[in-house]
């Protein structure tokens, strides 16, 4: 199979869906890999990193127009989506449910569209979207103890405090890989550390793993309410998979918070969780509403691209050899991970979510393409 690795063009995004060793390990199994000129530079990847390993390298109509599989970081844009053909496999992550436009698009396209952050285990892991959690964590707890700072407009905190000086208050909505990473750091940091969650059993990991530093609270409106408003730094780390993010900040609690205090929305890329919230970029990531500043990157492991691709890779790639060697009616029968993954087929919307948050019919996918186990 010709797989084909397109340049991002999302403002500041700087990862790329392939690395050279990636690459490599398709081209010895047989594939052709195509990858768009100056795609993998943002990584530290330039082109002659993937010609010496034996990929090709051509502008982007060609990479479009003959690959059968294209793989992507983020969401095609508006000026993709003509160069999406009805015979092609894109798999990248797509955020559906956010986006109206986009779903239309390619449910007109005919592709076959397999999004990274719905491809989940029996056990609802979620594989390919484990490792960018796990850096948007991280880059929460820091984003917020930045943005904390006099001159950036935030209350002028140091979130870790020094002897003689309490420490700011980091809270944590959701107790998921984001919210543990981002407990992880703000804890290095020295802050004081609060994890709203549901999940009793969550709860109880946490507490083992964290080794009793945090508060774990069971989460709710009136918790939430009460928690953010004595937080100096908020990390919405929610996730519904495929589905919007559910809006558990209000106007009138964001109202409610510290002057100057920060809110790191991770969830943005679903929507967001505060009623507040709208996407940033990294050139201009942040903005005020009464008086909070709101951080609400949408591409952040875009920021740590090095990191970021490498992490992404080593997830996405058994992924992307497993529909490669198979082709895709296959390789969704032999991994029913991969097969929740497809969120648009031939026209259809499969991923039940993304129809309901558009209004659109859901077509399971097996009344579609055939899954029986080979």
């Amino acid at each position: 199979m010709r797989v084909g690795v397109a340049r991002e063009i999302k403002s500041d995004e700087y990862r790329v869906a392939l690395t050279p060793a990636g690459a490599l390990e398709l081209i010895q199994r047989g594939h052709e890999v195509l990858v768009e000129t100056g795609a993998g530079e943002g990584s530290a990847f330039p082109d002659a990193a993937y010609t010496a390993v034996g990929a090709a390298v051509a502008d982007v109509d060609d990479v479009w127009l003959q690959s059968e599989l294209v793989v992507k970081v983020k969401e095609p844009l508006p000026e993709e989506y003509p160069r999406i053909r009805e015979d092609v496999v894109l798999f990248t992550y797509l955020h559906l449910a956010a986006t109206e436009d986009l779903t239309r698009g390619l449910v007109d396209s005919g592709a076959a569209c397999i999004a990274y952050e719905t491809v989940e285990t029996d056990n609802r892991a979620l594989p390919l979207l484990a490792p960018m959690s796990e850096i948007a964590g991280r880059l929460a707890a820091q984003a917020g103890a930045y943005f904390l700072e006099k001159p950036l407009g935030g209350r002028g905190l140091l979130l870790g405090g020094v002897p003689g000086v309490a420490p700011g208050n980091v809270v944590v909505i959701g107790g998921g890989i984001v919210g543990y990473n981002a407990a992880v750091i703000a804890l290095g940091l020295g802050a004081n550390v609060m994890i709203l969650e549901r999940s009793i059993d969550r709860m109880r990991h946490l507490d083992e793993v964290l080794f009793g530093r945090v508060s774990l609270v069971m989460s709710s409106r009136l918790q939430i309410e009460e928690s953010v408003a004595e937080a100096d730094v908020v990390i919405g780390a929610v996730l519904i998979p495929g589905a919007l993010a559910p809006r558990l900040l209000t106007r009138d609690t964001i109202r409610g918070m510290k002057n100057g205090a920060v809110l790191c929305d991770v969830a943005i890329d679903q929507g967001g969780c505060s009623e507040t919230s709208r996407p940033t970029t990294h050139s201009a990531p942040v903005y005020t509403v009464d008086g909070v500043i709101h951080y609400c990157v949408a591409n952040m492991p875009g920021a740590v691209p090095v990191t970021s691709t490498k992490g992404l890779t080593n997830a996405t790639l058994p992924y992307i050899e497993a529909i490669a060697d198979y082709g895709l009616a296959d390789a969704v029968a032999r991994d029913p991970a991969l097969a929740r993954g497809v969120n648009v087929l031939h026209g259809n919307v499969t991923y039940e979510a993304v129809a309901e948050a558009h209004g659109l019919d859901y077509v399971p996918l097996e009344d579609v393409l055939p899954l029986s186990r080979v």
